[in-house]
């Protein structure tokens, strides 16, 4: 496998999306790292090289092309855009130390709010087509689902807020759904601290970087949180139902229905399921035997909001996805200063496409 044959692969990649429409773009290696942190928080950068520049502040090294390129058209001002690019992105594996830290990524990405069942069904259609040669596995899902069903639970902001933050991360996000349903303790140390009166009583000296004032004001939050009444067992069996849903997509969509009549927090996101699924299928998607997984792209995909989508070689369950997409309405509004401009793309990587190609 050579970096000429990846290349190669990517330039094939990107003249199928400029014939689709897409428009060439081009981003700096370099990135502000704000940017990134601003979205991810801190633990980018366990999976990023970071840098300081004397003039600049501090940069990154370009861990994706989403980011700047969702930027870009969100600064143009530009109501719809379609484009592509091709390039190096790199990530830190200190976990993974057989995985690639520098490899090419080939992408397209859809700004467009007229019908967003039918672009997202013209990007993954767009997306399995370009993919087609290699028998690859695809699998599908829907974050919007999840995150309707967490904003739809009987319970204060404040637990809503935490459960949506830690949806992306299952283990963090089932201890606090056990902790608000009152099926796990609160930990011996919270509960001694609440226990406490006044638990700043007698503390001389500050250590830290948090002021009393915040100290003071997490542990408000803290007590408010322990008076509020646990999630009823039956709004966490609906939680789990969603979780559980791993069907093709028409059995899949059939099933939501069902939990939507006990959920109806659920229905609008599970009709823009039933709605992409109809413009999948026009344009000749086989969504009778198409994967569809509601929990899909919990741990990777960080700034999909909506319709999530993966191909994988079946035969090479060693290797990362070759491509993965979906829906980030969301991000274009955090990155668009109150402006908004509905969104979807995907990412494929060149070199594990020729991994497959030299096993051949």
């Amino acid at each position: 496998m050579t970096i000429a044959a990846q290349r190669a692969e990517a330039q094939r990649l990107r003249s199928a999306f400029e014939a689709a429409g897409g428009q060439p773009v081009e981003c700096s290696i370099l990135q502000p790292a704000e940017l990134f942190l601003d979205l991810y928080g801190e633990d980018i950068r366990a999976r990023a090289y970071v840098t300081q520049d004397p003039g600049r502040g501090e940069q990154m090294l370009r861990p994706d092309f989403t980011l700047p390129v969702v930027q870009m058209h969100m600064s143009q001002g530009a109501e719809t855009g379609r484009y592509t690019y091709s390039g190096e992105v790199f990530r830190r594996q200190e976990d993974h130390p057989e995985r690639a830290s520098e490899y090419l990524q080939v992408g397209y990405e859809v700004f467009d709010g007229n019908d967003p069942a039918a672009v997202d069904a013209e990007v993954f259609a767009l997306f399995s087509d370009v993919l087609r040669p290699f028998g690859l596995r695809a699998s599908t899902g829907d974050m919007g689902i999840l995150l309707a069903a967490v904003r739809g639970l009987e319970t204060s902001e404040r637990r809503r807020a935490a459960l949506l933050r830690h949806i992306w991360r299952p283990k963090r996000f089932r201890a606090l759904i056990d902790r608000f349903s009152g099926r796990a303790p609160v930990p011996p140390s919270r509960a001694a601290l609440l226990a406490t009166e006044d638990p700043m009583a007698g503390v001389a000296t500050m250590i830290g970087l948090r002021s009393a004032q915040e100290i003071e004001a997490r542990i408000d939050a803290l007590r408010q949180d322990a008076a509020e009444p646990p999630l009823s067992a039956g709004q966490v069996a609906l939680i789990d139902a969603v979780l559980a849903v791993r069907e093709t997509c028409v059995f899949a969509l059939e099933h939501l229905r069902d939990i939507s009549v006990d959920m109806p927090a659920i229905g609008e996101a599970v009709e823009r399921f039933a709605q992409r699924s109809e413009a999948m299928y026009r344009r000749g998607v086989d969504v009778a035997s198409l994967d569809f997984e509601a929990a899909y792209g919990r741990t990777s995909m960080e700034y999909y909001d909506g319709f999530v989508f993966g191909f994988y070689a079946e035969a090479r369950p060693d290797l990362p996805p070759v491509a993965t997409g979906g829906r980030y309405d969301a991000l274009t509004r955090r990155l668009g200063s109150g402006a908004s401009a509905p969104a979807v793309g995907g990412v494929i990587r060149p070199d594990i496409i020729c991994a497959l190609e030299s096993r051949s």
